[in-house]
């Protein structure tokens, strides 16, 4: 599991931000709350992750907090709740 990342922002458009760590871009998907705190293209950010793996994909999600973090996975446990609904929640609150 990938727990955490620390690196550059190589982009950033919500929902989906680019993270450059020593040269690999990891492409995420993050709250709202989350790209409120987020600096500058350029600058350096440390990033709390949660990794879905699916049959087709490896998502990677982004989040500024562990509070964040810790609710989008308790939301995830919902039935019916998967990870683009429990990011629109996110969001919302």
């Amino acid at each position: 599991m990938i727990g955490s990342l620390r690196g550059r922002i190589a982009s950033k458009t919500p929902p989906q931000l680019t993270l450059d760590v020593s040269g690999v871009g990891y492409e995420m998907e993050a709250p709202m709350s989350t790209f409120f705190h987020l600096p500058a293209v350029g600058q350096d950010v440390h990033l709390l992750t949660h990794l879905v793996v699916r049959e087709d994909a490896h998502l990677l999600y982004a989040f500024a907090t562990e509070d964040e973090r810790r609710l989008f996975r308790g939301l995830l446990k919902v039935s019916g709740i998967g990870p683009k609904i429990g990011l629109a929640l996110l969001s919302g609150i």
